[in-house]
């Protein structure tokens, strides 16, 4: 009986590792067809509130998981705010300031300048392939696309923002096109829904994200994507602190 029972033991171990291959391998496939080898993005970021509303344009340039740099293009009180992730370090550069702050741990999960989105979101500090493990949970449609949803939680000691994170990623694309992000005590923070899909780059992707906060009524920010180029050489040289005053 005992042997019976290490028996199956051993089967469901091997199930539950193979599952959370499979469910690493989709998001994998997902995240890498957003991101390409490098990419360069033309995007406008517009951040509304009950009362009013604004608009962002930024430039954004990356290069895998560990490099990537933000420059603010308008309105013009926040052209030329730079943000540099450089692996698992994020600097700030502020120009009327002239200051180049590097930003700790503690700030990835505050608001980007004043939107839904929070800095990490925007700088990818944590990495959903290695900072989170992954299992299946079910499948779902999302506007009329059969979806696998993955579950991603925390590896220990991982310094991430989510205590959890439930993703939709479509099956026959491999699109990320409903994402769930709840804090440590498992309540539901913010919510992107990604839509406007068409050619991006040469590949099939959603246009708009829209981020909603779970508990401030009427607040939402939407992220558009104007252009997107993937697979331009860049040189890990552009990704450093003194370039952050010169991209443009």
């Amino acid at each position: 009986m005992k042997k019976i029972l290490l028996f199956f033991f051993f089967q469901l171990l091997i199930i539950s590792f193979t599952n959370a291959q499979e469910a690493r391998e989709i998001v994998k496939k997902a995240d890498e067809k957003a991101k390409g080898k490098t990419s360069v993005a033309n995007i406008t970021i517009q951040t509304i509130r009950p009362g009013w509303s604004r608009e962002m344009i930024m430039k954004a340039w990356t290069k895998g998981n560990d490099w990537s740099l933000i420059l603010v293009l308008a309105p013009a009180k926040e052209k030329g705010v730079v943000f540099l992730k450089r692996q698992k370090e994020v600097w700030n550069w502020i120009p009327s300031i002239e200051r180049n702050i590097k930003m700790p741990p503690s700030m990835m999960s505050q608001s980007w300048m004043g939107t839904d989105f929070t800095n990490d979101d925007l700088v990818k500090e944590a990495s959903i392939l290695e900072d989170y493990n992954h299992s299946f949970l079910k499948e779902t449609t999302i506007d009329g696309r059969p979806c696998y949803t993955i579950q991603l939680t925390p590896k220990p000691k991982s310094a991430v923002v989510w205590g959890k994170i439930i993703m939709a990623i479509d099956k026959k694309d491999f699109m990320t096109l409903h994402v769930e992000y709840f804090d440590e005590d498992g309540s539901l923070i913010n919510t992107m829904h990604c839509s406007d899909i068409k050619m991006l780059g040469g590949r099939l992707l959603p246009g708009k994200m829209e981020m909603t906060p779970a508990n401030k009524k009427g607040n939402k920010t939407i992220m558009l994507y104007n252009s997107l180029v993937f697979d331009t050489p860049i040189n890990d040289s552009y990704f450093t602190t003194q370039n952050m005053t010169k991209a443009k």
